[in-house]
């Protein structure tokens, strides 16, 4: 009969435990009138409670605070901190103690350890104390990993480990939408408009310390989420930046191409990298939390190899009056000449004025021609300039430019009462 040896003690204790800030001690205030049997019995007892706010006992919340009794939630992008303590339980002198600290994630094994030197001794009654912290990058399962080996009077060599196991949840539901501008001047060409809705999927409010778009090298960002009034920038969400749970809040950037790349049209073709956004968060009583979202990219409008713009137009012509407009031409293609020529065909309400079809020469990979045209609109209202045409001779191919721009129409007479 095989008898196993008894599981022999160790002479050391690890107690782990979670650093958190406290949380404010609430209580459920119970009360009546004075008519009621009670009285002024359950006041008066709400007054002499050392947890209520002299003048205000019928609040729920105190002024005491209260230490966390479990292990609570932990968010990405929060800091995991933790206490670890070994204390010699024994009365014998403890010798070469090392205490390691590993967390082990889905995707990595991390050592958080302040110090990977051993200790040369302990004394009964005493402790080793380490604190460690961790920015949290993952979601998911995530394992502590505390393993202690020491050396015992009679030089053993003792060795144990304890497992603590918890969850990394999702504190915010992060959607993007892009929306290309849809303007025709110029100096707006190309702009690119991001709509960040953020949602608080946690179950207590957070305060939004910052929400930020930082930019590729190819964009300038603009954050249109504020205000100015009377020369002071107000948030669009107020003076309080709280976000409840489950409560949803749009940011809006815009982003233009920088000058060097605006210029050349080939490169914003295609899929272009737009940046990524910079979240920070404050919870409870001020533990930080921060999210930086991966690059995001969007599929820029397909313009085809030959682009046109509008450089210049008026908002408001005269009804049956000549009017001018200024468009650029770009050559997309980064490695083929064209030959262009323009015609201008007429539809219901707008009439071209000039020679259709005429030459508009070669024009060279990356660069760009602008041209005056002339037309007119014989019907009153909002008009949509269209009806151009360009065609490549080397190709034999004809590229169409309908609904270009709007235009309001005006009779004259009401022009010159205006």
């Amino acid at each position: 009969m095989e008898v196993n040896p008894p599981k022999q003690e160790h002479l050391l204790a690890l107690k782990v435990m979670r650093l958190t800030k406290p949380t404010l001690f609430t209580n459920i205030p119970v009360t009546c009138e004075e008519k009621d049997l009670p009285g002024d019995l359950f006041n008066q007892l709400m007054k002499d409670d050392p947890s209520t706010v002299n003048g205000a006992e019928i609040l729920m919340l105190g002024e005491m605070l209260t230490l966390p009794q479990n292990f609570g939630n932990i968010f990405l992008g929060e800091t995991f901190s933790s206490y670890i303590s070994v204390h010699n339980d024994s009365n014998q002198v403890v010798k070469d103690i090392l205490v390691k600290a590993d967390l082990q994630t889905s995707s990595q094994r991390l050592n958080l350890s302040a110090s990977n030197a051993a200790v040369a001794e302990l004394k009964p009654d005493c402790c080793i104390d380490d604190v460690i912290h961790h920015e949290v990058k993952e979601i998911g399962t995530h394992i502590l990993v505390c393993a202690v080996s020491y050396t015992t009077q009679g030089g053993e060599k003792m060795y144990f480990r304890k497992f603590f196991k918890f969850q990394v949840l999702k504190p915010l539901d992060v959607k993007t939408k892009f929306y290309n501008a849809e303007v025709t001047i110029s100096c707006l060409t190309d702009e690119v408009f991001l709509e960040a809705q953020i949602q608080n999927i946690t179950t207590s409010p957070m305060f939004m310390e910052k929400v930020s778009l930082e930019p590729s090298i190819m964009y300038n960002v603009t954050e249109l989420n504020s205000v100015t009034q009377a020369g002071e920038c107000i948030s669009t969400f107020g003076s309080r930046g709280y976000l409840q749970p489950m409560d949803t809040r749009q940011y809006l950037y815009c982003l233009k191409p920088k000058k060097e790349f605006a210029e050349k049209a080939g490169i914003i073709k295609g899929v272009t990298v737009i940046g990524k956004l910079d979240i920070v968060w404050k919870t409870n009583l001020g533990e930080r939390g921060r999210l930086q979202t991966s690059q995001l990219q969007r599929m820029a409008p397909g313009y085809g190899d030959v682009r046109l713009s509008l450089e210049a137009i008026p908002d408001t012509v005269n009804l049956e009056e000549p009017f001018h407009i200024t468009c650029k031409i770009t050559n997309c293609s980064s490695e083929r000449m064209m030959d262009l020529v323009l015609e201008m065909c007429n539809t219901n309400s707008i009439h071209w004025c000039g020679i259709s079809g005429r030459q508009l020469g070669k024009l060279h990979p990356s660069s760009s021609l602008c041209l005056a045209l002339t037309l007119l609109s014989s019907v009153q209202g909002l008009q949509s300039v269209s009806g151009l045409r360009l065609t490549d001779t080397f190709l034999k191919r004809t590229y169409e430019y309908d609904d270009i721009a709007q235009v309001c129409v005006v009779s004259a007479a009401v022009e010159v009462e205006a």
